[in-house]
Parts: C-alpha cells; sequence; structure tokens
C-alpha cells in the first residue's frame, strides 16, 4: 500500500547529444530532449529509421532502375526481401514512459517469440517473452497485437517490462531494486522465429538458429539536468533530488518501509516529474547510530527532516508532501497528525509457512494505544493506496479504519482511496516487475517475506495509481 549531486554524466549527454536546449533526436523520449513527436524517416529500401536502435540481422540490396522519379529522386527496388528489423521507440527514456516494440519485415502470419532480458545490478539475469502471430504485412505491434503465449497474454504494449522475473536457476527471494538512480537499466530485446520458451535452451525453437533481430532500451530514472545531492545533516541520513531549473518547486519527503537503508528510485524519478524529493532513510542504514535492524530514531527525526525539505531556497516551503510506502505510510501519518511517537520493537511475526508478516500487528486492533493516529488532527489530503491481494499488512482494514474515522469527524472530503483487486504490497511506478516473495535477511538468518500480488493486475495498478499519484500531487502541491 502506498500514501501519498551530481548531474548525469556529461560524458552521456555528450554522447546522446543532449543539452538544456530542445533537439530533435530521434529514439529519445521528450524527456530527454527529444521531439514531442517524430515519425519514422524511411529510406530508399523502406527501412524506419529514427525508431530507436532496432538492428536487422542481414543485409538489404537494392538495384537502381527507372531513372529519376518525382521530385528527382531516385526510384529503387529490392532484389531481395529485407532483412527482419525490431525496433523500440524511444530507445531512451523515462522508466514510467511506454515504449513502441514493433518488428518489420517478416514472414506474414508467422510464428514469433519476443523475448526481454537484462541484468540487475547484482549481475542476475532477468528476462520475459511473448509469443506472437504476425499480420498479412509481415509485422508485429506490440502496442495493438495481442500475446497468444509466454509471459502474459492479451494486448500489454509494456508486458516485457512488467513480466521480467529471475532466469530459472536463479538466487532465492530477488528482488528488482536499482541502487545506482544515475544509471539506466539495460534491456536486450530479441525477435526470434516461432513460438518457444527461452528456458529450453539450445534445443528450443528458433533458439539454435539465433535471433532474427534484435535491439536495445535504456530505461532511466533521472533526466538530464536533475541533481543528486547527499543530506548529512543534523543528523538527517538521506539524499535529495532537484528538478533542472531554479525553482522553486513543490517537494515530497520520500518514506520507505521497514527493509531499511536508503532507497532513491522513486524519489530521482519524482525530481524528473518536476518536484524536489527526500528519500530518507531511518533504519538500518550506517550513518544513523544504533542496531541496524532496529529503528531508533522517532517523530522528531522525522519532523526535522520534513523542515530541513521546507527550508531549501530551491523548494517552496508552502507545498510539501510526504508519499510513504509499507511502514513509510505509519510514518507519513505521525508526521501529519501526532506531536509523538512511540519506538516499539513489535514489527512483524511469521505465518503458517513461515514467511514474515507484518499483517497481523498491522491490524488496527493490535497497534499500540499511543501508536494509534490521531486521524481528528489531520488537516490535509490523503491518497490512499491499496493492492487488495496484499499478504504483508492489513491494507484494506486499515483503509476502512481510516475511512470511517475521518467520516465520524466530519473529514470524509479529506480521504481519497483507489483499490485494486490482485494487486499486492509493492506498488510502485509504472512497469516495474513485481515480485510476490523476496529475501527478507540473511542474518542472523535467512528470512522470506510475502507481499503478493499477481503479475498482469500488479501492473495494471502501478500505471493507473502513478498516473492518479501525480494528477493528486499536482492538484495539492501545484494548483
Amino acid at each position: 500500500m502506498t500514501w501519498l549531486t551530481s548531474k548525469i554524466e556529461q560524458s552521456w549527454k555528450s554522447w546522446s547529444g543532449l543539452s538544456h536546449r530542445q533537439h530533435t533526436c530521434p529514439g529519445v523520449s521528450p524527456a530527454f530532449g527529444g521531439p514531442e513527436s517524430m515519425p519514422p524517416r524511411k529510406d530508399q529500401g523502406g527501412l524506419e529509421r529514427g525508431s530507436g536502435v532496432g538492428i536487422g540481422l542481414g543485409v538489404v540490396l537494392h538495384e537502381c532502375y527507372g531513372g529519376l522519379g518525382e521530385a528527382g529522386s531516385l526510384r529503387w527496388r529490392s532484389r531481395y526481401r529485407p532483412a527482419p528489423l525490431l525496433s523500440a521507440s524511444p530507445a531512451r527514456a523515462l522508466i514510467d514512459e511506454q515504449i513502441s516494440i514493433q518488428g518489420h519485415f517478416l514472414p506474414p502470419h508467422s510464428a514469433v517469440t519476443v523475448c526481454a532480458h537484462m541484468h540487475s545490478e547484482d549481475g542476475d539475469l532477468w528476462e520475459a517473452f511473448s509469443h506472437y502471430n504476425t499480420n498479412e504485412d509481415g509485422t508485429v505491434n506490440l502496442s495493438r497485437d495481442h500475446s497468444v503465449g509466454g509471459s502474459y497474454v492479451g494486448c500489454e504494449p509494456m508486458g516485457l517490462m512488467w513480466s521480467l522475473q529471475p532466469a530459472p536457476g536463479a538466487r532465492e527471494g530477488l528482488r528488482l531494486k536499482k541502487k545506482n538512480t544515475e544509471a539506466p537499466y539495460v534491456v536486450n530485446l530479441s525477435l526470434f522465429e516461432g513460438h518457444f520458451t527461452p528456458s529450453d535452451g539450445a534445443t528450443g525453437v528458433g533458439r539454435s538458429a539465433g535471433p532474427l533481430a534484435v535491439s536495445t532500451v535504456e530505461r532511466w530514472y533521472m533526466t538530464p539536468g536533475v541533481r543528486r545531492i547527499d543530506i548529512r545533516q543534523n543528523g538527517i541520513v538521506g539524499t535529495l533530488f532537484l528538478p533542472s531549473g531554479p525553482g522553486p518547486f513543490p517537494a515530497i519527503l520520500d518514506l520507505w518501509g521497514m527493509g531499511g537503508g536508503l532507497v532513491e528510485y522513486r524519489s530521482a524519478l519524482f525530481a524528473s516529474r518536476g518536484f524536489a524529493s527526500l528519500s530518507l532513510a531511518y533504519i538500518g542504514h550506517k550513518d544513523i547510530p544504533g542496531p541496524l535492524n532496529t529503528r531508533n530514531v522517532g517523530i522528531d527525526y522525522l519532523r526535522s527532516a520534513y523542515h530541513l525539505l521546507q527550508d531549501r531556497p530551491e523548494v517552496c516551503g508552502e507545498r510539501v508532501g510526504v508519499i510513504g510506502l509499507s511502514f513509510g505510510v505509519f510514518m507519513s501519518l505521525q508526521i501529519a497528525t501526532q506531536p509523538d511517537l512511540k519506538v516499539t520493537s513489535r514489527y512483524w511475526r511469521f505465518d503458517e509457512q513461515g514467511y514474515v508478516s507484518f499483517r497481523e500487528v498491522s491490524l488496527p486492533n493490535n497497534i499500540h494505544p499511543e501508536n494509534r493516529v490521531k486521524l481528528e488532527n489531520l488537516t490535509c489530503q490523503i491518497l490512499w493506496i491499496v493492492g487488495e491481494d496484499d499478504f504483508s499488512c492489513a491494507s484494506i482494514e486499515n483503509a476502512n479504519e481510516i475511512e470511517e474515522a475521518l467520516r465520524s469527524a466530519g473529514k470524509a472530503q479529506l480521504f481519497t482511496r483507489l483499490s485494486y483487486p490482485g494487486a499486492g504490497h509493492l506498488i510502485e511506478p509504472p512497469y516495474s516487475p513485481n515480485a510476490r516473495t523476496s529475501l527478507w535477511t540473511v542474518k542472523p538468518k535467512k528470512l522470506i517475506t510475502l507481499w503478493g500480488g499477481h503479475l498482469a493486475p500488479h501492473a495494471a495498478a502501478q500505471e493507473n495509481s502513478w498516473n492518479k499519484m501525480l494528477h493528486f500531487l499536482d492538484c495539492n502541491l501545484r494548483g
């Protein structure tokens, strides 16, 4: 459930040809300096250009005939059918932006498999694949056509991204979490003949012959010009992301859950969307005094971080919001409603399968009386996002409790609920792969936690809730 420094390497910008002025770079999203709309150009052989970094594995041979065509252009005729082409556009875009993936110059009404694979920053291989049948014109378009099998089915333009899962034989309990926000995820796309499963290995149909065509896309959390600043001030530990430009900007204090550490990628994406954002560590960080597995800070720490953000010259101090995921939801409500916060060590229990679970301790009746949120003090708008397949905590029960308490206090207008069947606990930015379970800790022993969520409905929830969250922030922090 969710409630609402440095620049990117200059060498990267030089390579991509980007600067603060607008460029018409093909294959680059508007957020990275590309044009708002650039229809693909065709060369004389009919190959599309300006649509990403698709590569056809073959050579196209042409011969000139008939002299000059209209407007003095040469007319060409192909001796051979053009080599298959896999295009992905834009080839460089933010993680929450859709890309268009298309295959061209294929036999009509033929079976093909489109695969995606990438390595996490820890070196683990993630992959997804889907089966398609080409149209009568020999094309396949993931924004138009329906997958008939594989990691997902149906018309899912970004299915190859949100359905990425650890490859067979991977380590147990993997979850995809970006650490270095100044570098992209690099996703390799491949187009194969026939319908097959990548885990079939070298004997899989089409795999032994190699791909017909390949392409590569970069998925970023930071646009050029976003500034990343380490914060170690008055005991506050965090990372501040500032949008390009002088400001002042509306701002967001970004709180994550009991997994601890400093999680930056959501704040980087907020800054890319025009909000200053401070990702705050409050447990499990080496720069916070005390045991790593214990929350050693209280409400004063949270409020100090909030005021630090307000006081930044780049921030519009009257337009600061708070977003929390998991335990960060509770912390967010505490900031908004209460003058004090009791620190307790009773964070989780184990379910009957031995998974770490917060569900029992998060039930409204099991919350410590001193930690119950004083909702009568609430004066700001709340957007409450619920995954109805949340196996980690009591999302629905808490939403019901808060909605009823605000109605009784005459403040029902402050509460907006978004509820998603089939979605789990970890509702993150769009097209992020969901982990139904993941490793919680390895010391003193290895523990696995159960988050819940099924791939397709969880992906739909992430896309819908992110767009509504940005609208909510625009209305309440910019309006």
